[in-house]
C-alpha cells in the first residue's frame, strides 16, 4: 500500500480547477479538484506541468496553500505569484479559468513541514510569497483545533502587496497566533517601521532561544539566508530553523 502511495505521488495527474480567487495584483489563489489525492502534509509541495501545442513543456513546483482535511480530501489550494517573464506563473495567474485542467504531480517534501503532534512552539518567518506554506501550517493548526503557540513574521514591500489579508486577520484572532507584518518599502499609516527583518525585529517579535520553538523560514534565497544567519547569531539552535528557498523573485 505504501509504495502503491509513493508511486501514485510520482505520477502526473490531471486536476480540475474549480475556483480562482484574486490575492493581490500579481499573486493569485487556485483552487483544484484533485481524483485520489492521497492527502498532504501542511508545509508540501507539488509539480505543475504546461505543454505547449507544439509540444514544449515546461514545470515548477509550487507549495500547497491549504490544509488537508478529511471532509474536503479531494481538493487543494495553490499561491501562485506571477514571475516577470516566467514561463509558468503568467498563465497560471491570468489565462487559467474555472473548468480547465491542469496536470500535477504530488505531494512532495517531508522536512519542511508541521504536523499538530509535533512539540513546542512554532515561529513562522515569510518573505513575500513565501508565506504560503505558513499560512497552510496556519490552516492546519487551526483544523486540528491545536493550542501549540504559533508567531508569524510576515514581511512584505508594502500594504497592497500582503496575500491573505483577510485570512490573517481572521487567523490572528485565535489566542494562540500572533501575526506581525514588516513593510519594507511603504507602510500604512501609523505603522511605527518600515524596514527589513533585522535582529531587533527577532528579538522583539520572535520566540527566544530558550523557548524550544521550531521556526520555518520561507521566501527568496537571499531573505532566507540572511533570517536563519539573525537567527543562529541569536542562540536558536540550528538543528531547529527549517528553511525554503524560492526562486530568484527578488527580495521582499
Amino acid at each position: 500500500m505504501e509504495r502503491t502511495a509513493i508511486r501514485r505521488r510520482l505520477m502526473w495527474q490531471v486536476a480540475t480547477v474549480t475556483g480562482v480567487r484574486r490575492e493581490t495584483e500579481t499573486a493569485r489563489t487556485i483552487e483544484l479538484e484533485v481524483p485520489d489525492w492521497p492527502g498532504h502534509v501542511a508545509g508540501q509541495h507539488l509539480d505543475v506541468r504546461l505543454t505547449a501545442p507544439d509540444g514544449y513543456r515546461a514545470s515548477r513546483s509550487y507549495s500547497i496553500a491549504s490544509a488537508w482535511t478529511a471532509s474536503h480530501s479531494s481538493t487543494i489550494e495553490l499561491t501562485v505569484e506571477q514571475v516577470p517573464r516566467g514561463e509558468v506563473s503568467p498563465y497560471l495567474v491570468d489565462v487559467l479559468n474555472v473548468g480547465d485542467p491542469l496536470e500535477i504531480r504530488g505531494p512532495v517534501g517531508g522536512w519542511f513541514v508541521w504536523k499538530p503532534e509535533q512539540d513546542g512552539p512554532v515561529q513562522l518567518i515569510g518573505g513575500g510569497s513565501g508565506v504560503v506554506p505558513l499560512r497552510a501550517m496556519l490552516r492546519a493548526h487551526a483544523s486540528a483545533g491545536s493550542t501549540t503557540p504559533f508567531r508569524l513574521l510576515y514581511s512584505v514591500r508594502r500594504p497592497e502587496s500582503v496575500i491573505y489579508v483577510s485570512d490573517l486577520k481572521e487567523l490572528a484572532s485565535s489566542d494562540d497566533v500572533d501575526v506581525r507584518l514588516v513593510y519594507t518599502r511603504d507602510a500604512p499609516a501609523g505603522e511605527p517601521r518600515v524596514g527589513r527583518i533585522d535582529a531587533d525585529v527577532i528579538s522583539e517579535h520572535a520566540f527566544k532561544p530558550g523557548d524550544g520553538a521550531t521556526t520555518y523560514v520561507c521566501g527568496p534565497t537571499p531573505f532566507v539566508e540572511t533570517v536563519a544567519d539573525l537567527l543562529v547569531a541569536a542562540g536558536h539552535d540550528p538543528a531547529r530553523v527549517r528553511t525554503e528557498r524560492f526562486g530568484p523573485t527578488g527580495g521582499p
